[in-house]
């Protein structure tokens, strides 16, 4: 009979494996926890009581609701735009082959992997020399060069998978490109577009650093976050706004990993 100790991890890998996530989530977790302290000064641990007052208090602060709605705001244009080009990138580089197109892959795939500082100040600049005022929508300028990223990315690797036969077979039987579109590309691409999407509006929900070049006075929620945390008092508030955070920006990222793990069975595929 075959063993099956081969395919169990040793007792080592296991204990660095526990001891990477804990490094990972442990600083997540004790946001959660300082949400509900009945210290509003410092990050004593552990917390000398447990308090739902600061969910109430955060509840009430016109200046997070507004925060929120501009965070909310940008990330749903700047998702809705990535969604566009990113989808119609995808099609141009993998259906068709011209000169260039590897180079134009490149420049697509280029903003999500420069630091985002660079990112920050070049737009800084641009929107400066042409005068442009800082407003939501340069906010939403900014997170659509990394948004569009995520989306060509899901896009990409689905229109690849994705039989062209099928899209041939849809042309021969009288269907336009519309109908072809519709009834044959979409339903294959859905899911990816949808995971796409998600990741886009998670990644723009809890952007900082090209929000801090692109925003002027303007308040998202991640900003006003960094600015209440040198406020002592604000500290409970602000981990619970941050809780907040964690789940409007990890639900998406799960959803759209749940979505896309069956990716490569889709209509066609190696045929």
């Amino acid at each position: 009979m075959r063993s099956d100790r081969g395919n169990t991890a040793p007792l080592a890998l296991k204990i660095a494996a526990a001891a990477g996530l804990l490094f990972l989530h442990l600083p997540i977790l004790l946001i959660f926890v300082y949400a509900f302290t009945t210290e509003e000064k410092s990050y004593q641990w552990p917390p000398p009581g447990l308090t739902t007052q600061w969910f109430a208090a955060a509840w009430n602060r016109p200046d997070v609701w507004e925060a929120l709605a501009l965070s909310v705001k940008v990330a749903s244009i700047s998702t809705l735009i990535a969604l566009t080009l990113g989808t119609l990138c995808a099609a141009a580089v993998s259906r068709t082959k011209f000169f260039g197109r590897e180079a134009i892959s490149l420049l697509v795939i280029l903003p999500i992997a420069l630091p985002g500082i660079i990112t920050g100040i070049s737009l800084r600049s641009a929107f400066s020399l042409m005068e442009i005022p800082f407003s939501t929508w340069t906010i939403v300028l900014g997170h659509a060069t990394f948004c569009v990223v995520v989306v060509y990315n899901n896009a990409v690797a689905r229109f690849r998978r994705t039989s062209g036969s099928m899209i041939e077979a849809s042309m021969d039987l009288g269907a336009d490109g519309f109908q072809t579109f519709r009834y044959v590309v979409l339903p294959n691409i859905g899911t990816a577009l949808l995971a796409g999407g998600m990741l886009a509006f998670a990644l723009s929900f809890d952007e900082v650093i090209v929000t801090t070049f692109t925003a002027g006075q303007q308040q998202t929620l991640p900003i006003w976050m960094l600015e209440e945390l040198v406020r002592p008092r604000q500290r409970p508030v602000t981990n619970v706004v941050a809780m907040v955070v964690v789940l409007v920006t990890a639900l998406p990222i799960l959803l759209a990993y749940y979505l896309t793990k069956d990716g490569d069975q889709i209509a066609g595929a190696g045929k």
